[in-house]
C-alpha cells in the first residue's frame, strides 16, 4: 500500500515529450521547499493504493506513452518504483527534482524516461545543488534523459554557464520552462496565470545558452494554456 495524493491519465505539458497521453501517478512527499512549487503533494488528502489497483488503472488506460511517477519527489519511495515498474505494462516516466542520486540508483534499472531538474537558487530561493545534480544526471544518463530548470528573471550568468555545461558533459538536452504566475486559468481576467518574463528577457537567455551549448529548447507549462491538469 502507497499514498498516492492523485491518479489521472492525461496530457503531459513539460519538456520535449509534450502532448503525449500519460497515466499520472502523483506521490505524497518532498525532500525539498521550492519557492515556486504549485504543486499539492502532502499526505493529507491522499488515498492509499495497492499495486494491483494502480496497474488496474494502468490496464484501463493501455493507450497512453508512459507512466509519470511524479509528486513531490517519487525517488521518497523506492520500494514502491521497483515492484510497481517491473509489474507495469507501460514504460515508466520518472519525473524527479534530479537530486537524489542514491534512491535513482536503486530503481534505474527498471526506469525508461527520466525527466531531471536543475534547481536554481535564483528561483528555488535554497542552496545550490550542482554536486547532486551531477552525481544524478551520471547515473541517469544510461536512460532517456532531460534536464528541465525553471527560471525567472533572477537567474544568473553563473548558474546559466553552469546548467549548460553540465548538460554539454551529458549530452541530453536542456529544457528551459519559463516559472509562472497566478493561480487561475489561462484567460480569466485578473487572476489567471501568466509567464513571469517579458518575451525579450526569454529570447535573449535563449540565445545565450544556444551559444554554450546547442541542444537548449524552451517549453512553457503547455498544459496550463489547454487548461488540463
Amino acid at each position: 500500500m502507497v499514498k498516492i495524493k492523485e491518479i489521472f491519465a492525461s496530457i503531459q505539458g513539460e519538456g520535449p515529450f509534450v502532448g503525449y497521453k500519460q497515466v499520472f501517478i502523483r506521490l505524497c512527499g518532498c525532500n525539498l521547499k521550492c519557492n515556486y512549487c504549485d504543486t499539492d503533494f502532502d499526505i493529507e488528502g491522499s488515498k492509499g493504493y495497492s499495486i494491483e489497483e494502480l496497474l488496474e488503472f494502468v490496464s484501463q488506460n493501455k493507450n497512453c506513452h508512459s507512466v509519470s511517477l511524479t509528486g513531490g519527489e517519487p525517488l521518497l519511495h523506492t520500494d514502491f518504483i521497483k515492484e510497481f515498474a517491473s509489474r507495469s505494462n507501460l514504460p515508466i516516466y520518472l519525473e524527479t527534482n534530479g537530486i537524489l542520486y542514491k534512491e535513482l540508483e536503486k530503481v534505474i534499472d527498471c526506469i525508461t524516461y527520466v525527466s531531471a531538474d536543475i534547481k536554481l537558487p535564483s528561483v528555488t530561493g535554497m542552496r545550490e545543488f550542482w554536486t547532486e545534480h551531477e552525481n544524478f544526471f551520471d547515473i541517469a544518463s544510461q536512460k532517456i534523459l532531460f534536464a528541465k530548470a525553471v527560471f525567472d528573471q533572477n537567474i544568473t550568468e553563473i548558474e546559466i554557464t553552469k546548467m549548460c555545461n553540465l548538460c554539454k558533459k551529458f549530452n541530453i538536452e536542456l529544457i528551459l520552462q519559463p516559472m509562472m504566475r497566478g493561480g487561475g486559468k489561462l484567460g480569466e481576467k485578473d487572476k489567471g496565470e501568466y509567464i513571469c518574463c517579458e518575451s525579450v528577457f526569454i529570447e535573449k537567455l535563449l540565445n545565450t545558452c544556444l551559444d554554450i551549448y546547442p541542444k537548449v529548447r524552451l517549453i512553457p507549462q503547455v498544459h496550463k494554456f489547454i487548461n488540463v491538469i
